[in-house]
């Protein structure tokens, strides 16, 4: 395993630069993040936000963090936040990467139930779960939120962060599970992410009084924004 083989995973169509990081979690577990840029820019979810946002969701603390170079915007932040130690340079034999991947879950609802209780939600008190799938595969997620508001990602998106960087691009629905509210519901922002990784595809809504809905991504935010011209 090295940088240039993990950078291989990164989904950068638009700046062509790609970045990965591995965190340690206080428990043991070693955490890849990719970066995940976004036709709109400002969505893009860096390798460090993404790291650290997966391993939360485990239930770990990040502790260190591995990056072939520390020049990144987000490490002071990253840093600060959890106390973390930085180490660059090459990477050593001991690191084994957490599977992110389970096997396609059949009965999304009784999965999406208890990870709500996994959900950091310290600022909202609003916990979501998601199942995001391929035709062989699943990747959980709870939204996650840090001491910056705009370092946190949606359920949607540390689902999708697991699954890009375990290697997944061919996404066939995601579901989506809230404990409170009349209607589960993708946030803007994931709908714009949504729209990219899998705008054919249906996300499958369990709303919080145990009702059920079924929707087309792409009706989800009309006119979004996409351009095949981007880049020329």
């Amino acid at each position: 395993m090295n940088w240039n083989t993990l950078s291989l995973l990164a989904y950068v169509p638009y700046s062509k630069i790609p970045q990965t990081c591995i965190v340690e979690g206080d428990k043991g577990g070693y955490y890849l993040g990719v970066r995940i840029e976004n036709i709109s820019y400002p969505l893009t979810i860096s390798c460090l936000q993404a790291a650290c946002c997966i391993c939360l969701s485990y239930g770990e603390t990040p502790k260190i963090i591995y990056i072939e170079h520390p020049t990144h915007p987000q490490i002071e932040f990253w840093k600060k936040e959890f106390d973390c130690t930085l180490i660059s340079g090459a990477l050593t034999n001991n690191i084994i990467l957490k599977e992110y991947k389970e096997p396609y879950i059949t009965s999304k609802i009784d999965v999406l139930k208890p990870l709500l209780a996994t959900a950091i939600t310290k600022n909202s008190n609003f916990p979501v779960s998601a199942v995001l799938d391929t035709n062989e595969f699943s990747f959980t997620g709870v939204n996650i939120e840090v001491s910056d508001w705009s370092m946190g990602l949606c359920a949607e998106r540390v689902a999708l962060s697991k699954a890009l960087a375990s290697g997944n691009i061919d996404f066939s629905a995601i579901s989506v599970h809230t404990l409170k509210g009349e209607f589960s519901s993708p946030c803007g922002a994931c709908r714009q992410v949504l729209k990219e990784h899998l705008p054919l595809s249906k996300a499958k809504l369990f709303h919080a009084n145990d009702t059920y809905s079924e929707h087309f991504i792409n009706d989800f935010l009309p006119y979004n924004f996409s351009s095949k011209s981007l880049g020329d």
